[in-house]
């Protein structure tokens, strides 16, 4: 299963026809199994061959369900002026909750 990160919700329209859309950046997984301290999945950023991040636009039929990420924190703190919405650019690695709720659990493994 691939992982993205939705960055925002579009409706485009082509030939009368309405096409329900989202900017998904894409997520790749870090080794083969799950972190074996938290049972979670560790991914990180998909690059392309420029070092930029990989993002598409897919149709939302192709959306299984949300996913929440926990920044994989190292040792040191982080200062006080960082703000949440910066987070997908600060930090490398990210968990996949799969204890965010029964549904996250059943697909994330």
């Amino acid at each position: 299963m691939l992982h993205t990160y939705n960055c925002s919700f579009h409706l485009r329209t082509g030939g009368g026809v309405t096409y329900p859309c989202a900017l998904v950046q894409w997520f790749v997984p870090v080794g083969d199994e799950p972190c074996e301290d938290t049972g979670m999945w560790v991914v990180e950023p998909e690059m392309d061959n420029h070092g930029s991040r990989v993002m598409s636009v897919i149709h939302l039929d192709c959306v299984v369900r949300g996913a929440h990420l926990i920044q994989v924190y190292g040792e040191e703190c982080l200062q006080r002026t960082v703000h949440f919405t910066a987070s997908l650019d600060l930090f490398p690695e990210f968990y996949i909750n799969k204890y965010a709720d029964h549904h996250a659990y059943e697909i994330a493994f």
